[in-house]
């Protein structure tokens, strides 16, 4: 009877072993993950070029007066009584709108004077602008900015009244 025991025993381990194997999910084999490296970021459109002016300055000449055909022959030393032309020469490709800005600031950084002119450019052109005063102007040292449109023309010019 002792040999039914061990075999009962043994049968029922090995059906319980079975069981189990049975019952077991097979695991499916896991593939290893793909690393992808993100797509490059497109690449921007350059940017488009910044649009010619319409207007562009070829020169500005700080004088006494103006011959017949606008053109002002440059000084840098004034008398308190002058006249001071502001000659501003500009070309278009375009006939286009343009405004003229110059401005007279006195060395202390006082605004001495400011005027505008608005013209339209079609093509090679000049505009004088002229500073005048009732009373002498102060002696000293002045600076004459000038912009068309907004846009610095040329550098500043130093003139001086003695």
């Amino acid at each position: 009877m002792k040999t039914n025991r061990i075999s009962y025993a043994l049968m029922i381990a090995l059906a319980g072993t079975v069981a189990l194997a049975a019952c077991k999910k097979k695991e499916e084999p896991v593939a290893a993950p793909v690393v992808t490296e993100p797509a490059p970021a497109p690449t921007p459109p350059p940017p488009e070029p910044a649009p010619a002016p319409a207007v562009s300055t070829t020169s500005v000449t700080v004088g006494t007066s103006a011959a017949a055909d606008r053109s002002v022959m440059a000084a840098s030393a004034f008398t308190p009584k002058d006249k001071i032309v502001v000659s501003v020469k500009t070309d278009a490709a375009v006939p286009a709108n343009a405004t003229i800005d110059a401005k007279l600031t006195y060395q202390d950084g006082q605004v001495a004077g400011q005027k505008t002119a608005t013209v339209v450019a079609s093509d090679a052109g000049t505009t004088n602008i002229e500073f005048t005063k009732a009373t002498p102007w102060p002696a000293g040292k002045y600076k004459v900015d000038v912009t068309v449109n907004g846009q610095a023309a040329g550098m500043s010019q130093e003139i001086e009244i003695k």
